[in-house]
């Protein structure tokens, strides 16, 4: 669907209630773990009742709204009546630290905070005075304590309560009939619909702002790569202020489904799972992790002949399911593609092993099968990249998972791996209307397709900026709305994209965690002991860092400690060596010292080489990242080895 200049993400909503009116558009879990559904034409009053509730109490179009909340039918509620009226949100989940918050709304300066419960209420009570631009908070739950009450009240800040504010919004429209319809229609695609903070972990976090526009540019071609019916169920895992989330929620609604919010937890998952048996399940790569995991520890602990038969199967269905591939041109290619020739090499064999595939789905896939519902079609993994590993599992025993890519600074999709027709180990070609190129890292020279460099894209999907940075904009983004990717990338010749790694500094876990190394990096840097460190961990389940050791603070730390040695690479490798770096490490990055549990440090390797410019360095003398991801690849690789 083509939307013109005039259209936002309320109007699209709006015209969904009024094609699927009566069809669920929410599933809400209440107190008993039961889910109450919440109908499109209820949960679009539901949005306008709240935008009647914010004009109310003075809300301007324009205005920077926070929103502090996980996921629950109470978000898309409040945003959509934020959307409405023109105003802008700010959002962020509820595991934000004070530190974040702080630097977000600095920078935002919002005077309105919709925060989720008693916790967050309390944090923006904590940091009433550094941030005195607070006037109110909107609370999605009432259990507020008497004391943080007597504290918000003291330094000035009114508590309103979401539920009373949804009645306040009901009465205020039937006295104010089609204004709260009046301002919807006021809205453009080219209006901002929120400002979406990343890299929090850096001195100054950077605001990307995302209009509607780029939101509904994408559900043009999206729901024919992941396509749903009316009255399909997706569940939602995702923390809904991340970016991917929150345009999957916008590609279910086009399409008339429902949304059901559950947890990444591995029994609520599953659970729910069976219960709403849902059609799509898009999530972080680590969600399917744990579910293979959970499966082939199942497996490994039953042991015996159940083990060797679940083993057996699985080998034989990955090795037909290559030679599908290879039959049916579903492997991404760089070069000319001589079909005929693998019809004859693999016809026999692929035809011989097709009965015992069968056996195996109907001994042993189909119960795995079965733990995702009988309804479910696709996984979409996105937010971190896909492991092969994992893919060649779930593509062998039938379960249809494609890998997504994207960025915040792209609202996100920029290209997706179609459920009806995927290639393996690519993330599809760019969605219609979005254009990428390679370029060479050092020269920015365009490169053709099946070479390797830094992926570049534009257009409508690309963000309007970042919120009071236009230093970082212009950076960002080139004179003709090229915008920087930062990561490495090859198109095969039928311009489908494989994401080669990264070239920028940010780091992103298969849980969809970003991070930045540098501060964690200083921070270790501290140590007496280490000269300098690099953090590694890109895609995968933690973070590993490269210590780069001071020789003579180690000899010194080996004599005054008795410590025996007769080489210098044995004293490291030794044990009160590895012992003591490992506390240091851990003394250094903890939560006491302002980290969060996916910024520590998991594993560690210790390095003598000194850094050089021009190898490890650039002219700058900064560290080079894809330049140490060479070198020290064996290294790396070894630290986060299965």
């Amino acid at each position: 669907m083509v939307f013109d200049d005039d259209f936002t993400v309320p109007k699209m909503l709006k015209k969904s209630a009024e094609d699927f009116s009566e069809v669920n558009a929410q599933f809400k879990r209440i107190r008993n773990g039961e889910f109450e559904p919440i109908k499109y034409r209820e949960l679009f009053q539901y949005g306008l009742d709240f935008a009647a509730a914010l004009l109310n109490i003075g809300i301007q179009r324009g205005e920077l709204i926070g929103l502090i909340s996980d996921n629950r039918a109470e978000w898309l509620h409040a945003d959509l009546g934020i959307m409405s009226i023109g105003a802008i949100d700010v959002p962020r989940g509820c595991d934000a630290t004070l530190v974040d918050l702080e630097k977000i709304f600095t920078i935002a300066e919002c005077k309105t905070i919709i925060a989720e419960n008693n916790s967050q209420v309390n944090k923006f009570v904590t940091l009433k005075d550094k941030l005195p631009n607070i006037e109110r908070l909107i609370v999605f739950e009432e259990d507020i304590k008497e004391d943080v009450l007597a504290a918000a009240k003291e330094k000035g800040i009114q508590i309103l309560y979401f539920s009373q504010m949804m009645k306040d919004g009901q009465k205020w429209r039937i006295e104010h009939k089609g204004e709260v319809e009046a301002e919807l229609e006021k809205g453009t695609g080219d209006d901002v619909a929120t400002v979406i903070f990343t890299s929090g972990t850096t001195g100054t976090p950077k605001g990307v702002q995302l209009t509607h526009k780029n939101f509904l540019a994408q559900l043009d071609e999206i729901p024919e790569r992941i396509f749903l019916n009316p009255g399909d169920r997706a569940l939602s895992v995702l923390p809904v202020w991340h970016v991917f989330e929150r345009e999957v929620e916008y590609v279910i609604l086009i399409q008339g489904c429902a949304i059901c919010y559950s947890k990444p937890v591995g029994s609520i998952l599953l659970a729910d799972l069976q219960k709403l048996e849902p059609n799509i399940l898009p999530a972080v790569p680590r969600v399917f992790e744990a579910v293979y995991d959970g499966i082939t520890k199942k497996m490994r602990k039953t042991g015996g002949f159940v083990l060797k038969l679940f083993n057996f199967f699985v080998k034989v269905a990955c090795i037909h399911k290559k030679m599908q591939r290879l039959m049916f041109n579903q492997n991404p290619c760089f070069t000319r593609y001589y079909t005929p020739f693998w019809w004859i090499l693999f016809l026999i064999p692929w035809s011989l092993l097709w009965p015992i595939v069968g056996l195996g789905d109907l001994l042993v896939f189909r119960k795995i099968k079965s733990m995702l519902g009988k309804n479910f079609r696709a996984g979409v993994a996105g937010g971190g990249a896909f492991p092969k590993y994992i893919d060649e599992f779930f593509w062998a025993i039938g379960v249809n998972i494609v890998e997504g890519y994207g960025m915040t600074e792209t609202a996100p999709i920029v290209a997706v791996r179609p459920i009806a027709a995927p290639v393996f180990r690519t993330i599809g070609s760019p969605i219609r209307g979005v254009q990428v190129r390679i370029v060479d890292p050092t020269d920015g020279f365009v490169l053709g397709r099946c070479k390797e460099g830094v992926l570049q894209v534009k257009g409508p999907t690309v963000m309007k900026g970042y919120y009071k940075r236009p230093d970082l904009t212009e950076k960002a983004i080139n004179s003709e709305g090229w915008l920087d990717t930062g990561d490495l990338a090859i198109m095969t010749i039928h311009d489908e994209i494989q994401i080669k790694g990264r070239i920028k500094d940010t780091i992103v876990l298969r849980g969809g965690e970003n991070l930045e190394p540098l501060p964690i990096e200083t921070k270790l840097s501290e140590s007496r002991y280490i000269k300098s460190a690099v953090v590694v961990g890109q895609d995968q389940k933690f973070l590993g860092a490269l210590i780069l050791v001071d020789e003579e603070e180690v000899r010194n730390y080996a004599a005054e400690n008795g410590i025996q040695f007769d080489t210098y690479e044995n004293l490291l490798n030794s044990e009160p060596i590895q012992k003591m770096y490992e506390g240091e490490i851990a003394s250094l990055v903890n939560s006491k010292t302002g980290f969060k549990m996916y910024e520590r440090i998991n594993k560690f390797t210790l390095i003598t080489k000194p850094f050089e410019v021009g190898v490890e360095l650039s002219a700058k003398q900064e560290i080079m990242r894809f330049r140490i991801n060479e070198i020290y690849k064996t290294q790396i690789e070894k630290m986060f080895a299965e």
